[in-house]
C-alpha cells in the first residue's frame, strides 16, 4: 500500500487555476498532488542569433525552485545548477514539440516555471501547466493580433514512473521517488507520440519487460491528463 493509499495505477490529484498572472500573456498555477507549479508565458518580437533570418520563432523555458519550497531553504541561485539546467531544457523540448515553430513567425514565447512547493514530479507538473499557460498566451496574443490565426497546437502532457521492489507505480511523491529503484519521467502528445523518455536505475536496474509496463502506464495517464487540460484551454 502506498503512503497516500493510491492504487499502484492512479495519480495524484491535478487541479489547476489559470490567469493567475494577470500581466503575463498566458499563465497558471498547477497542482499535483502536493506539488505547486506557477506557470507563465510572456512573449518577445525577437529570436535568439541562431534563428535570426530563418523565418522561425523560439519556445524557451527557465525553472526555479522558490527557497521555501523545500524541506530545507532552497537557495535562490539554483537557476545555475546542472539540475535546473536539465529540467529547463527538457521543459523547453517538450512545449516546443507543440507547434511548428515556424507558425509564430521571429518572435519568442519564454515560459517560467516557479515551484512553490515541491513533493516529487516537479519536472512532469512544469510541463503540464506550461502548455496550458502556452495555449492560453497564444489564444491571447492571436486576439491582438501580434500572433497569426494559423497557429495550430497540439497538446502536450507529461507523467512520472517508478519502481519499488517489483511494483511498476505511477506518479510518484518525493518519498517514493527518494526510494524508487528506478523512476521514469514520460512526455507524449494527444496521439500517444512519445516526445521523451527519462530513465535511470538509481539503486538497481530494470528490465525491458517493466519499461514497457511504465511506458503502457504512463500512456492511458497521460491521455487521461491531457483531457483535463482541455478544460482549460482559452
Amino acid at each position: 500500500m502506498r503512503s497516500d493509499n493510491r492504487k499502484d495505477n492512479e495519480r495524484r490529484e491535478l487541479h489547476v487555476l489559470k490567469d493567475v498572472q494577470e500581466q503575463s500573456d498566458g499563465s497558471c498555477l498547477i497542482s499535483l498532488g502536493n506539488t505547486r507549479v506557477l506557470c507563465a508565458v510572456r512573449f518577445d518580437n525577437k529570436v535568439p542569433l541562431f534563428l535570426r533570418g530563418t523565418g522561425e520563432g523560439w519556445i524557451t523555458a527557465e525553472y526555479s525552485m522558490l527557497p521555501g519550497s523545500t524541506n530545507t531553504r532552497t537557495n535562490r541561485n539554483n537557476i545555475n545548477s546542472g539540475r535546473t539546467k536539465e529540467i529547463q531544457r527538457l521543459i523547453g523540448r517538450s512545449i516546443r514539440s507543440a507547434i511548428d515553430l515556424a507558425q509564430i513567425g521571429e518572435n519568442t514565447l519564454l515560459i517560467d516555471c516557479d515551484v512553490i512547493n515541491a513533493d516529487g514530479g516537479t519536472r512532469t507538473a512544469a510541463i503540464i501547466g506550461s502548455f496550458i499557460a502556452l495555449n492560453n498566451a497564444i489564444k491571447k496574443l492571436q486576439l491582438k493580433k501580434i500572433l497569426s490565426n494559423n497557429i495550430k497546437i497540439n497538446p502536450v502532457a507529461a507523467i512520472s514512473v517508478g519502481l519499488m521492489k517489483n511494483n511498476i507505480i505511477l506518479d510518484l511523491n518525493y518519498e517514493e521517488d527518494s526510494k524508487a529503484i528506478a523512476d521514469f519521467n514520460f512526455v507524449m502528445d494527444e496521439n500517444k507520440n512519445i516526445i521523451e523518455i527519462q530513465g535511470t536505475g538509481e539503486s538497481g536496474k530494470f528490465t525491458q519487460s517493466q519499461l514497457m509496463k511504465a511506458l503502457d502506464m504512463a500512456t492511458i495517464a497521460i491521455k487521461d491528463i491531457i483531457n483535463i487540460q482541455k478544460k482549460y484551454l482559452d
